[in-house]
């Protein structure tokens, strides 16, 4: 089979721009969807462009709102960390406090057993009753 080493080439350039036109063409109509200040009226608009005539779609869309396709994304994005960041400090609130004062207290019984202020005894029955609380 004659299958020449530029015609290798053209074939990857042209597979290359074929998949990074899917790309663009998913993100576009992502942005679509996902503008809140566009109608729906306005999404539906540029979706029939996009699908209809996709190539001068994209391009006027890209021309016309290109600029708050990045806008958009960042502030999705500070959203998406401020809630993750609320739902960690929330998750963190709700937590348990009873295994820290669980620690604090093994550790006061432990330093008065150390300096010898109780027995083994004592010291044995008070880490138990911490640790059954």
């Amino acid at each position: 089979m004659d299958y020449p080493l530029l015609d290798v080439f053209l074939t990857m350039l042209w597979f290359f721009l074929w998949i990074m036109w899917i790309m663009l063409l998913f993100r576009v109509i992502t942005d679509v969807f996902r503008d809140d200040a566009l109608s729906g009226w306005g999404k539906a608009g540029w979706t029939l462009m996009v699908c209809v005539l996709p190539f001068l779609g994209v391009f006027v869309y890209l021309i016309a709102r290109g600029r708050g396709m990045g806008e958009r994304e960042l502030r999705q994005a500070h959203e998406r960390e401020r809630a993750f960041r609320t739902y960690v400090q929330q998750a963190a609130a709700e937590r348990p406090r009873t295994q820290g004062a669980k620690a604090d207290e093994l550790g006061k019984l432990a330093a008065l057993h150390d300096q010898g202020a109780i027995t083994d005894a004592e010291y044995e029955r008070a880490k138990s009753k911490v640790l059954a609380a």
